[in-house]
Order: structure tokens, then C-alpha cells, then sequence
């Protein structure tokens, strides 16, 4: 409902149907889940244990020899099955809905990410480098194109272009007004003026190369539509190119291993906290659980914003809120009544 109160001024002024709002709240709100589903685990397992613990439920099965530990073992069973559900469905099912709503957001309310990127450099292949000084993702377009081939450290080949386009047809780029030069063999360094020589020119060209459109454009929050295989080879490929941001996509990678072992660790504080009957009844601990879940929340997103910048590794990023609750767990265990 906020979701929807917030985008209700978009959806008028680009003359939304209901259909196609529903398609894209049909992709919304598995993200939503998933992204929030350990805390949901979380809030309900302090629902029903503290009302377990209301009604003397937990002293009952307690007093009649069944361990705490034993009583943990179907919560946890049941935090299996929910994580392994979890994991799947975060990293193969969610991604794939993801890009229609991606790509429904750059349409109808991120206009403005779809236009320009500029001073792309990027390595496409062994040796290779290539440089637009300014990209259009409206038409595809890119202006001042360079591409640089060495050997051994040393420059050996130069394309240029005055503008490069991708012809969606031909699924190629064409280049206008190009020049190729080749530095000379007999280089040296005092020689600056006869470095190069030019082996050919054109007014336009047909080529192709390692790189099509959707590598020039700036996404925010592109690795939300990508598989956990195709963030792996996208993070590999981001590493070969020299590109910057791929902090991000190493550390929502890592995050998606880690939420399984989240809702175990909330699973297990939930139980902790809830089970033991409070004098300010079940709401207390209610509210308990949900200043818990902010906690949280806040701490696993400054990590989150840490890693993306570079102040922090991603591997340490995902798993240390992990192993801070896991350890604050272990310490209330200790009081807990056996």
C-alpha cells in the first residue's frame, strides 16, 4: 500500500492500465518477500513462541523432561526448509521475474538512468581496451570510440571513431568516420611524431566486438535481475574489464549465501527471546522482536554501504551481522531455563 501511494503520481502521468500495474506488482512483491522474508521468519517465531510462553505452553513441555535443545528441533527444521526454499527462489527464480520489473522501473520511473554514461573505459579481450567518451542508451550510441591493441605493454594498434551505433539488426556496431594506425616498428620515444601510421580509413564500417549495449549502461541495482551463475560470471567478466562498481555485485552474491544462515541465527535468537513468559506479556516481547529486526536491519545495511564504497570486504559485509547475532545468541542462551 505505501509502495503503491508512493508510485501512484507516476503510474497517472504515464497512463498506466491496471493490467500492466498489476504485472509489475506481480514482480514487486516477490523481491519484497524475499528481501524481508528472515525478518518475517523472525517476527513470526516471536509471535507464536511468546504466545507459547503466555499460555505456560514452554513450562509445560519443559516440565515434562524435554530439553530446550530438543525443543529448538523443530524450529529448526522448520528454518531448514524455509532457507533452502529461501536460497532457490533468491538465487535462480526472484532474479528472472526481476528484470521485467527492472526493466518496467527504467521505463516508467528511472528515465533518466537510461541516458548517458561517460569516459567508459573497459578491457574486452586480452590486451584490448576500449574508451567512449559519451554513451546514449536511448539510441544506442556512442561518440569519440577508441580501441587499443599492445603487446607486451606496448601500444601496437589504434582504431578510432568519431561515433559507434549498434545496429539491432545486423547485431553489430557500425562505425562512422573511423581510422586504424599502427605504431611503427621502428618506435622509439624521441620519435613521438612518427609513432604511428596510418593503415586505413572509412566513412563507415561494420564490426564486431566483445561488448554489445547493456554493458554501457548504468543500472542501478542491475544484479537484483541476475542469477546466482550469471552474477558469478558478471562479477568475473566486471574483474577482466577493469570496471568500477563490481564491490556491489560481489557483496549481493555473498549476501545471497548468507540469508540462508540469517534465518537460522534469527530463528534461534526468536526462540530465545520469546520463550520465557514476561511480566509485560506478549506485546513486550513483540516489540522486542521488532526492535531486534531494526537492529539488525541497521547494522546489515551500513555493512551493505560499506562494502559497496570498498571500506569493507563483501565477504565480511553478508556474514558479519551474521556473526554478530549468532554470538549475542550464543551469550542469552546461556540464561536461558532449561
Amino acid at each position: 500500500v505505501i509502495d503503491i501511494t508512493e508510485k501512484l503520481d507516476k503510474f497517472v502521468i504515464n497512463n498506466l492500465g491496471t493490467s500492466s500495474i498489476l504485472g509489475y506488482y506481480g514482480d514487486f512483491i516477490p523481491w519484497i518477500a524475499g528481501l524481508i522474508s528472515p525478518i518475517t521468519v523472525f517476527i513470526t517465531i516471536v509471535y507464536v513462541t511468546s504466545r507459547m510462553a503466555a499460555h505456560t505452553e514452554i513450562i509445560a513441555i519443559l516440565s515434562s523432561g524435554v530439553s530446550f535443545n530438543r525443543l529448538l528441533v523443530p524450529y529448526f527444521i522448520a528454518g531448514f526448509i524455509i532457507a533452502g526454499l529461501s536460497f532457490y527462489l533468491n538465487g535462480w527464480i526472484i532474479p528472472k521475474s526481476n528484470r521485467e520489473r527492472i526493466e518496467f522501473e527504467l521505463q516508467y520511473f528511472k528515465k533518466n538512468n537510461m541516458t548517458n554514461r561517460s569516459n567508459i573505459h573497459m578491457q574486452i579481450e586480452p590486451n584490448v581496451y576500449l574508451f567512449i567518451q559519451n554513451f546514449s542508451s536511448q539510441n544506442n550510441v556512442g561518440h569519440q570510440f577508441s580501441l587499443e591493441r599492445f603487446d607486451s605493454n606496448r601500444l601496437v594498434e589504434k582504431l578510432t571513431a568519431e561515433n559507434i551505433q549498434w545496429d539491432t539488426t545486423k547485431q553489430k556496431w557500425t562505425m562512422r568516420y573511423w581510422k586504424r594506425k599502427q605504431v611503427d616498428s621502428i618506435f622509439r620515444i624521441q620519435q613521438v611524431g612518427a609513432a604511428f601510421e596510418l593503415a586505413s580509413r572509412g566513412d563507415a564500417m561494420d564490426t564486431t566486438l566483445a561488448v554489445t549495449p547493456e554493458d554501457f549502461e548504468a543500472t542501478d541495482r542491475g544484479y537484483d535481475g541476475m542469477t546466482i551463475n550469471e552474477l558469478t560470471e558478471h562479477i568475473d567478466k566486471m574483474r577482466f574489464r577493469g570496471s568500477t562498481g563490481v564491490e556491489a555485485y560481489e557483496t549481493e552474491k555473498q549476501i545471497r549465501f548468507a540469508i540462508p544462515f540469517t534465518i537460522f541465527v534469527l530463528v534461534f535468537m526468536g526462540v530465545i527471546v520469546s520463550s520465557r513468559k514476561s511480566r509485560g506479556g506478549t506485546g513486550f516481547q513483540i516489540a522486542l522482536g521488532f526492535l531486534l529486526s531494526f537492529v539488525f536491519i541497521l547494522f546489515f545495511t551500513m555493512t551493505r554501504t560499506f562494502a559497496e564504497s570498498g571500506s569493507l570486504p563483501p565477504f565480511m559485509a553478508a556474514w558479519l551481522p551474521n556473526a554478530v547475532f549468532f554470538i549475542l545468541s550464543m551469550g542469552m542462551y546461556k540464561y536461558v531455563p532449561r
